[in-house]
C-alpha cells in the first residue's frame, strides 16, 4: 500500500495519523470527563492532569502534521452518485473535525499556559514541556480571567467533539450498511477497495 492518497484510498500516512489521533482523541475525552469529577484531595489529580496534558500536547503535533500532510496530499474523492447534500455534509464534518483536533488542544495548552498555578507539564514524565511565554510577567490576579476564558473555550470544544465524533462514526457505518459503498474501507488498513462502476 502506498504512503500517499490515491484517487481510491487514503495512503499509510492518512491512515496512521487518522487511527493514532482518533484513539488519542477519544483517551484523553474519557481522561478529561474522568478527571473533571476528582476531588482536589485526590492523590492522583496532579499525575491524571499531567496525563491528560501530554496526551493533549500529542494531539496537537500530530494534528499539525496530519493537516500539513492534507494540504499536500488530496483526499480520495467522494462516490461520484453521492447525493451533493450528503457530500456537502461530509466535507462540514470533516472541517469540523479537522479544526477540533487542533483547536481543543491548542486552547488546553493556551489554558495551561495562562493558569495561575504557574505548573508547567512534564510530557508523560520524560520532559518538561514549556508553556507558551505570552503570559510571562503576568501577576495572578491578571491570569485568572484569561486562563477561565479559555478553560471555559476548551470545555465547550471538547463538547462539540463529544458529540460530533458519533455523528462521524455513524456516518462511516452508515456509508458501509446502507449505502454499501467503499468510504469507510478507504481509511480502513488492509481493506480491499474496488473502482465504483
Amino acid at each position: 500500500m502506498s504512503a500517499r492518497n490515491t484517487t481510491l484510498r487514503y495512503g499509510n500516512v492518512a491512515m496512521a495519523f487518522h487511527w493514532v489521533i482518533a484513539l488519542l482523541v477519544i483517551a484523553n475525552i474519557c481522561v478529561g470527563l474522568y478527571m473533571g469529577d476528582l476531588p482536589r484531595s485526590d492523590p492522583m489529580k496532579f499525575t491524571i492532569f499531567q496525563i491528560h496534558k501530554s496526551i493533549g500536547l500529542s494531539v496537537l503535533v500530530l494534528s499539525i502534521l496530519r493537516v500539513l500532510w492534507r494540504f499536500v496530499n488530496p483526499i480520495p474523492p467522494l462516490p461520484a452518485a453521492m447525493n451533493p447534500a450528503l457530500k456537502f455534509g461530509a466535507h462540514a464534518a470533516h472541517f469540523l473535525l479537522y479544526f477540533l483536533i487542533v483547536a481543543i488542544p491548542l486552547t488546553g495548552y493556551i489554558m495551561v499556559s495562562a493558569s495561575p498555578l504557574g505548573n508547567g507539564t512534564s510530557y508523560f514524565g520524560l520532559f518538561d514541556w514549556p508553556n507558551l511565554p505570552l503570559f510571562t510577567g503576568m501577576t495572578r490576579e491578571q491570569l485568572h480571567p484569561i486562563h477561565e476564558t479559555w478553560e471555559d473555550i476548551h470545555v465547550y470544544l471538547a463538547w462539540s467533539a463529544i458529540v460530533l465524533i458519533p455523528i462521524h462514526v455513524g456516518a462511516a457505518l452508515y456509508h458501509y450498511f446502507m449505502r454499501r459503498d467503499t468510504v469507510l474501507q478507504r481509511m480502513v488498513p488492509g481493506a480491499k477497495v474496488e473502482p465504483s462502476a
